[in-house]
């Protein structure tokens, strides 16, 4: 079990930027993948970006060129910058992991932490 807490979320308007931080501790495995899931209300929840063990990064096809994922040195902390925030989004952001092993770029999200907030007006 890996222990997540999210921070840097809010409300800032259409054009804006934020960087969401997620603290990241509890990892037994050196190899494992993090990654940033939005949900906004009625709506599917969907991969916004993700970095997998082999250091692979995926963005979802909507925030590419604005939204960029990173990793501190130490690797205990997940970063988000978002730039040119749009309306569209608005939803609660969630910092997920798989605790690994694992391999390539494969990754099986099953820990979450409890979402920060974004709203774009």
């Amino acid at each position: 079990h890996v222990q997540l807490v999210e921070s840097g979320g809010g409300s800032v308007q259409a054009g804006g930027s934020l960087r969401l931080s997620c603290a990241a501790s509890g990892f037994t495995y050196n190899s494992y993948c993090l990654g940033w899931f939005r949900q906004a209300p009625g709506k599917e929840r969907e991969g916004v970006a993700t970095i997998a063990a082999d250091g692979t990064i995926s963005y979802g096809h909507s925030v590419k060129g604005r939204f960029t994922i990173s990793k501190d040195k130490n690797n205990n902390t997940l970063n988000l910058q978002i730039d040119s925030l749009k309306p569209e989004d608005t939803g609660m952001y969630y910092c997920a992991a798989d605790p690994g092993p694992t391999y390539g770029i494969s990754c099986e999200f099953s820990d979450w932490g409890q979402g920060t907030q974004v709203t774009v007006s």
